[in-house]
């Protein structure tokens, strides 16, 4: 059969291009060989942030005035913060379902693999179209180690599919997936540790931040063993060594890998169609378009969209690359800032960053200017006893906000305001002169804007 758009894959990318495609006009046939909502979904953000949410409420009530025996901790009965999280994946996945039920959009779930650059295979069957979108995501990453586990390593996937808590647990990664488990399995009653390579955790963030972040949970009895390589993972724990050459062992009931995702592109037989990939396995794209690039000169009507680019690994990347390259399909053109991508780790408390770091602009020097404000000179963050966070925002030499980076109560929403308004070019000036609601957390930027 043929059809006007192909689509390999029905995450966040995939069913937002299904969906915009056939409100557009599109015929358009989508394969899915698991679950629709991709990673995201089924094993991603939605289930680890019903997890955090039931951490962050178990850590409200432990610190709450109405808490008679603070030196108490709350029992959790998991298996209903576990049947929460079930359900609420179950819910958004029916809705996602009812997205395929518009007469232009066909689910197959099956394996799509490339036959050629206009045709598909599935179930044994081709399927031909004008134009294809590869939107099959990504999968956990792997430490690669002189020895084989002799234990069970646990990946993202397994932490979420557990029907019973361990008693500790050690995490190797300090990224988002790590720090985000850290997080929540802490606040759970879990005895943590992690080991990271690198000299601070989270750098996406500023290091202000991170390191901010990282002592607040340190505060919370999470074990940090940063600059450490891990060599070794037995029966007793994960066996590391420090920058100083020492080795030392962390024993843990559980061992997570937490080492970041890698593009998801095995078996799709990509090069029958001609397309590259990188070194990580990433589907080499054209930056702005999003077509694919192959080993001809021959320009084909491909695209890769969200992890398995490996550009910018987020659900929300996914999405509006989803929504440009079905613009560029139907010739309609649009205003998506892709050099503006705000991020968000949904850490207890929270961090959240979009734009350049201080170090970015130290180390390119770039003039800049830094304003800061803290959450504790904040009227809502002293009510709602949040008082821990930073934030920095960051202009250029003529004023213009280049980036703002932030850790406390709220930080992704402080920072979504701060991406509308970069998308917009806006000024700190400008910004200082918006008015803001009291009392509300936003005003900690507004307070940043108006330090000068």
């Amino acid at each position: 059969m043929h059809t006007d758009l192909i689509i390999i894959g029905a995450g966040p990318g995939g069913y937002r291009a299904a969906e915009y495609a056939a409100q557009n006009g599109l015929n358009v046939v989508v394969f899915e060989e698991a679950f629709v909502g991709g990673t995201c979904l089924n094993v991603g953000c939605i289930p680890t942030k019903a997890f955090a949410h039931d951490a962050d409420f178990l850590l409200q009530w432990k610190e709450s005035c109405l808490n008679a025996n603070p030196d108490v901790v709350p029992a959790v009965d998991f298996a209903k913060v576990v049947e929460r999280k079930d359900n609420v994946v179950e819910s958004l996945r029916v809705g996602i379902e009812t997205l395929f039920a518009n007469p232009k959009i066909q689910l197959v779930r099956a394996k799509a693999i490339f036959k050629d650059a206009k045709t598909v295979v599935a179930d044994g069957q081709d399927f031909g179209a004008d134009h294809i979108i590869i939107a099959t995501g990504s999968k956990s990453k792997k430490l690669r180690l002189v020895e084989e586990p002799s234990r069970a390593v646990l990946d993202s996937s397994d932490l979420l599919s557990m029907n019973t808590l361990p008693q500790s647990i050690c995490i190797i990664g300090a990224g988002v997936i790590g720090m985000e488990f850290a997080s929540i399995l802490n606040a759970f009653g879990v005895k943590v540790s992690v080991v990271e390579f690198l000299k601070e955790c989270l750098p996406v963030l500023d290091d202000d931040i991170a390191k901010r972040l990282r002592k607040s949970l340190e505060k919370r009895g999470v074990d940090f063993y940063m600059q450490s390589a891990v060599t070794q993972i037995n029966d007793e724990g994960v066996v590391f060594t420090d920058k100083k050459g020492r080795e030392s062992t962390v024993q843990a009931e559980q061992v997570l890998m937490a080492v970041g995702r890698e593009p998801l592109t095995q078996g799709l037989e990509l090069h029958n169609a001609g397309i590259l990939t990188d070194g990580r396995g990433a589907v080499v794209v054209d930056k702005n378009s999003f077509k694919v690039m192959t080993d001809s000169s021959k320009d084909v009507d491909i695209y890769a969209i969200g992890d398995v680019n490996g550009m910018q690994m987020l659900a929300h990347a996914a999405e509006m690359q989803a929504i440009h390259v079905v613009n560029q399909i139907i010739g309609r053109n649009d205003d998506i800032r892709f050099d503006v991508m705000p991020a968000a780790v949904f850490t207890n408390p929270e961090a959240a960053c979009v734009g350049v770091t201080e170090q970015k602009c130290k180390a390119d020097g770039l003039p800049y200017k830094c304003n800061k404000a803290f959450w504790r000179a904040n009227g809502k963050a002293l009510a709602m006893n949040e008082t821990e966070g930073m934030l920095k925002l960051l202009s250029d030499e003529n004023g213009l906000i280049i980036g703002c980076h932030a850790f406390g109560s709220h930080a992704a929403d402080i920072i979504q305001e701060v991406a509308a308004l970069m998308c917009r070019n806006t000024s700190v000036q400008q910004l200082a002169d918006i008015i803001h609601i009291h009392p509300t957390l936003a005003e900690i930027l507004h307070d940043a804007a108006a330090a000068g």
